[in-house]
């Protein structure tokens, strides 16, 4: 083999093109000199998963598939900000607008797809964009801090996702859609309108059958005209009505595009040299906008590259999977029905769940799965293979079984899979890529094959289909390994706690050290939760770790995008006086704060504080730290109650304030909310909060385990109490209970469903033990402090908060 590598140039690094280096790498390591040139300012990363970013399921380093060190280590030229702008088809060189020029023996065009912008008056406007990357990402988390209307164009799949991760960052959204039903790409009807209905329970509104005629406004955009006449006022317009393959830089070097770039089934181009794969090429006809499908391409070009062996890419069934906010719907292949095929149905409105399965010939060509999906992938597995499926139809309508497919075990149906039949759909994984990682990479877990191929690395959905390849191909040798609460270990939270309790363990580092953990240094996870575990156990012992918590609970207050911080004083109950209100004004001005916002929790916010006036701020407000930071008692909302509302029959606001005094400055291990809510109308929302209060005529309801974030969750009603005095009681003994048996991070919406509400009653129901856990909650607290006044008061802790000076150089 010659020493004299050739030069490969990827012109786009995103998902698709990436993916084919990657398997070229695998196939031919050595052949190939590679540059890659990427118009944003970032590495790859997993832009399906922008919609989780957006939700808050996930931030940006979460969605990186390959960070900068992996181009380093396999010696792959990186240029991130720079647009390739001409080719030079005939000496095989590419210019960048930056004035870089590389040369090429093989050029890969992954230019990917441009968000199509309907081309309506007013479409420049400022707050108008589209839902494409990690900048119009930003752009959407940045306008929800200032402005409060959204409106989606688009109710397909991007459009919804993008309408859902708005409404999360605490948005009035409303989606609009010219046709009778949102997804009709994706769904039929009746899914579709299940769909609606769940959505519209989350808050989402929907505008349908709309036209739309002119964006309205100045500078920034104000409204939507409708061509019936009709406007909707928004701050923020999102374009989410498709897509259109990029081909400009393809056109203008002569190669052939119709409306993508046209390939042949080894992705070649009509030019010697040059190919094309992922959202931007064109293949019979077909430009595929769905990761699956590019994916497959990107295998078949990375062994042509390479040398290998391959039949071709032959076109792809698609599939199409949606998870916003616990609402769950799949379809792939033709699932509207024609002439010549039948639809079978299934529909339960009570427990939301819809199925229909398209049959033509004795195949099944087509699904729509709403509510539970977990047949999704063996369902599109029968479809991708022309499976005859004559007398299985009811076996597939009513549930796959685990272990069976009609007459066939589990085993023999995976075992049946072509080798290139995709698993992962999120990653690109197929069933032969899983396969070779379990018999020649050694993988003997989940967790392992996660780790060298990412099957399972992102939803979660293949993960069944993962474990069933593992114990086909490892068998004896598969590890059903125990997930530890992190990679550090294999211990969950419960054994963790026992022994600490067992031995007497007193710091983070013993241990890790004597409960053996594979990475002495603990990571990210393990570290905030031990020191948790550790100060829950022993409250009058342990010398709390401030090394291992995060940044804000170091700096007590929310570390913000732009490296400021955001400042939330203690205000019980919501309720404050005019010098307060004076006090905090005042320190606004003097401190030059940029934005004071009124938060959900009835509290105020100064945003935009340099790190180094935290102390002096804090010294001149003069009030306790609302610890709207941390792990900790947030706010305990109100309404007015008795107080002054007409329909009030207890005393919210005074039991909101006697709720926050006692538990102010509570560490837990996930941030907890209280509202109370003075009649039955509900006002502050006390049934989405971790515990709410609400009144009743001669009472008061207490509710437990609820969430008003990205997993809604309304409360279960854990008791009926009389008095003020029972209400303390109970929210005692529930709260020590949770900081007792709860895991770190796990918020009680998540321990409620886990352990399930009659085993917390039953822990409650003695007034003995009730006590107890009061006593315990007392105590601790008794040994807290305020943070703000601490820091304050000692000199040692301010100079934490003191800028670092550079040393003059000569």
């Amino acid at each position: 083999m010659s020493d004299v590598r050739k030069k490969l140039v990827l012109v786009g690094n995103g998902m698709a093109g990436v993916r084919a280096i990657e398997h070229l790498l695998k196939l031919a390591p050595d052949a190939y000199e590679i540059t890659i040139f990427g118009s944003e300012p970032h590495p790859n990363y997993n832009r399906i998963m922008l919609s989780s970013v957006l939700a808050g399921g996930a931030d940006m380093n979460d969605i990186i598939i390959n960070d900068l060190e992996w181009y380093r280590s396999n010696g792959i030229r990186l240029y991130t900000g720079h647009t390739v702008t001409s080719i030079d088809t005939v000496n095989r060189k590419v210019h960048t607008d930056k004035g870089v020029e590389a040369g090429y023996d093989e050029l890969i065009l992954a230019t990917g797809s441009n968000p199509f912008m309907l081309p309506l008056p007013g479409a420049d406007k400022e707050g108008v964009i589209a839902f494409r990357d990690i900048k119009d990402t930003q752009i959407m988390q940045e306008t929800a801090k200032t402005h409060r209307k959204a409106l989606v164009i688009g109710g397909g799949l991007l459009g919804l996702e993008a309408a859902r991760g708005l409404l999360h960052l605490g948005m009035e959204v409303s989606v609009v859609h010219i046709n009778e039903y949102i997804m009709e790409r994706q769904l039929d009807e009746a899914a579709a309108i299940m769909l609606q209905k769940e959505l519209e329970a989350q808050g989402m509104k929907f505008l349908l059958k709309k036209q739309s005629e002119a964006i309205l406004g100045k500078k920034r955009v104000k409204g939507l005209l409708f061509a019936d006449g009709e406007v909707a006022e928004t701050d923020l317009i999102v374009m989410a009505v498709g897509i259109k393959p990029n081909v400009e830089l393809a056109r203008g070097s002569g190669i052939h595009v119709n409306r993508g770039i046209i390939v042949n089934d080894y992705m070649e181009t009509n030019i010697p040299g040059i190919y094309a794969v992922g959202e931007c090429a064109e293949h019979r006809g077909i430009a595929y906008g769905l990761v699956a499908p590019l994916y497959e391409q990107g295998a078949v070009l990375a062994k042509r590259l390479g040398g290998a062996q391959t039949e071709g890419y032959a076109g792809s069934v698609t599939s199409t999977k949606l998870k916003v906010s616990g609402v769950d719907v799949f379809s792939a292949g033709q699932f509207i029905e024609q002439p010549g095929s039948r639809a079978l149905r299934y529909q339960d409105e009570i427990e939301g769940v819809y199925k229909k399965l398209v049959i033509q010939e004795d195949k099944l060509i087509g699904a729509v799965l709403f509510g539970d999906t977990s047949d999704g992938a063996p369902l599109f597995s029968i479809i991708k293979n022309g499976e005859n499926i004559k007398g299985k139809e009811k076996e597939l309508l009513l549930g796959i079984s685990s272990d069976a497919l009609g007459s066939q075990k589990g085993n023999d149906r995976l075992e049946a899979m072509a080798d290139d039949e995709i698993i992962c759909g999120c990653n690109g994984v197929s069933k032969g890529a899983i396969a070779e990682a379990i018999q020649s990479g050694g993988c003997t877990s989940v967790g392992d094959i996660k780790a060298c191929t990412k099957a399972s690395a992102s939803c979660g959905g293949c993960k069944p289909m993962v474990e069933g390849l593992l114990q086909l191909y490892a068998g004896d040798k598969a590890v059903k390994v125990k997930e530890g609460i992190c990679g550090c270990t294999t211990l969950g939270r419960d054994e963790i706690v026992a022994e600490i309790k067992r031995m007497k363990l007193m710091t983070v580092k013993e241990v890790m050290h004597v409960l053996d953990w594979n990475n002495e240094e603990g990571c990210t996870k393990c570290r905030p939760s031990l020191n948790y575990y550790l100060g829950m156990l022993w409250p009058e012992e342990y010398i709390d770790e401030k090394e291992s918590r995060f940044t804000n609970e170091r700096y007590h207050a929310n570390i913000q995008k732009d490296g400021t911080y955001s400042v939330v004083p203690r205000i019980y109950g919501g309720i404050t006086t005019p010098a307060d209100l004076i006090k905090i004004a005042e320190v606004a001005v003097k401190f030059d704060v940029p934005m004071v916002k009124f938060t959900g929790g009835q509290r105020l916010d100064l945003l935009g504080v340099k790190k180094e006036d935290l102390p002096k701020m804090w010294e001149e407000l003069d009030m306790p730290s609302g610890h709207a930071y941390g792990k900790t008692l947030r706010t305990v909302k109100t309404c007015v109650g008795s107080t002054f509302c007409r329909f009030g029959t207890q005393d919210a606001i005074g039991m909101g304030i006697r709720l926050e005094k006692a538990f102010e400055r509570l560490n837990a291990p996930s941030k907890v909310k209280l509202a109370v809510s003075g009649c039955p109308r509900n006002c502050a929302e006390a049934t989405i909060k971790d515990f709410g209060v609400v009144a009743i005529d001669g009472g008061w309801e207490l509710h437990i385990g609820g969430n008003g974030g990205v997993h809604v969750r309304a409360t279960d009603l854990l008791c009926v109490v009389k008095t003020d005095d029972e209400v303390l009681e109970w929210a005692s003994a529930f709260l020590q209970y949770y900081r007792e048996n709860a895991v770190w991070n796990e918020r009680t919406s998540t321990w409620v469903e886990r352990v399930g509400l009659e085993s917390i009653k039953q822990a409650l129901e003695n007034r003995e033990e009730r006590l107890a856990l009061k006593e315990r909650i007392e105590a601790t607290l008794a040994l807290t402090t305020d943070p703000w006044k601490q820091i304050v008061n000692e000199p040692e802790l301010r100079k934490n908060f003191t800028p670092i000076t550079e040393p003059e150089t000569v």
